[in-house]
């Protein structure tokens, strides 16, 4: 008789089982590493928009703080104006980036005297868990909740950012 050279059915099918067990256990931590990049991802555009937004007002005091998100980018080549101030790069301005889509609307006035700005997950519990949120005193604020943060009033009721 002759010896079988390879491997017999039974033992590759023991090698897939241990590999789909490694991958159970593995994926779940991933996908939670990944949302925690874009919540870090969600807070980091919170206080970029934070500084455009102080820095629009300084830039143009007849209109106060930038009116809306788009006002505060630009597409390259920008030229700063009221309408596009070129401070914020094009992707966060057009309201979407990590899995989070972002709002910025200056009230009152004019000049707009007020503002917010407020991050919430595209998909709750896959690309976020919490939602963020900032006014004029540049504090960030966070709702444990990952619900839309509809007004100014709403986002200073929240805890800051520990």
């Amino acid at each position: 008789m002759r010896k079988q050279k390879g491997f017999s059915l039974i033992e590759l099918l023991i090698v897939v089982a241990i590999i789909l067990i490694i991958a159970a256990i593995a994926i779940p931590n991933l996908l939670r590493a990944k949302m925690a990049a874009n919540e870090s991802a969600a807070v980091g555009a919170i206080r970029t928009i934070t500084t455009a937004e102080i820095s629009y007002s300084s830039a143009y005091p007849s209109v106060g703080y930038a009116p809306s998100l788009a006002a505060l980018g630009g597409v390259a080549p920008c030229t700063p104006s009221p309408a596009g101030a070129c401070l914020i790069d094009s992707i966060l301005s057009s309201g979407s980036k990590a899995g989070y889509n972002f709002t910025a609307v200056g009230t009152g006035g004019p000049p707009a005297t007020e503002y917010y700005t407020a991050g919430v997950p595209v998909t709750f519990n896959q690309t976020g868990v919490r939602s963020f949120c900032a006014v004029e005193d540049a504090t960030i604020r966070v709702d444990p909740t990952g619900a839309a943060i509809a007004s100014e009033a709403a986002c200073q009721a929240l805890a800051p950012l520990p």
